[in-house]
């Protein structure tokens, strides 16, 4: 029992992982700093881990789909992120992309 267990738990993981990004991405188009985004998902129920979340920011800012400033005015200085005008238009592509899938596996899991 404890092999397939772990066997669901990596499937699951595999599943997740591909829907990171667009759920990132959802989240940024008004700038967040990290907590606040992962506090942001959590409420909508998708769980992600700071080590997680800031490798995926820094990946995002380096193909330029966001870009960051740093906040210095308040007494913890915060690194904020949002998207850019190409992480704009990724994003309504990767929604289309996403309807799509979803409807196929919809059709798929509705076969059976």
């Amino acid at each position: 029992m404890g092999e397939e267990r772990d066997l669901l738990e990596n499937l699951r993981q595999e599943l997740r992982r591909g829907t990171l990004i667009l759920s990132v991405l959802s989240q940024m188009k008004e700038p967040k700093y990290g907590y606040a985004l992962v506090q942001s998902l959590e409420e909508k129920g998708v769980e992600i881990e700071a080590n997680t979340l800031y490798p995926l920011l820094r990946r995002l800012e380096k193909q330029g789909l966001l870009k960051s400033e740093w906040d210095t005015k308040e007494a913890k200085p915060r690194k904020y992120y949002r998207r850019t005008v190409l992480g704009d238009f990724m994003y309504e592509e990767m929604k289309k992309q996403w309807s799509a899938v979803s409807e196929t596996m919809n059709g798929l899991l509705r076969e059976e």
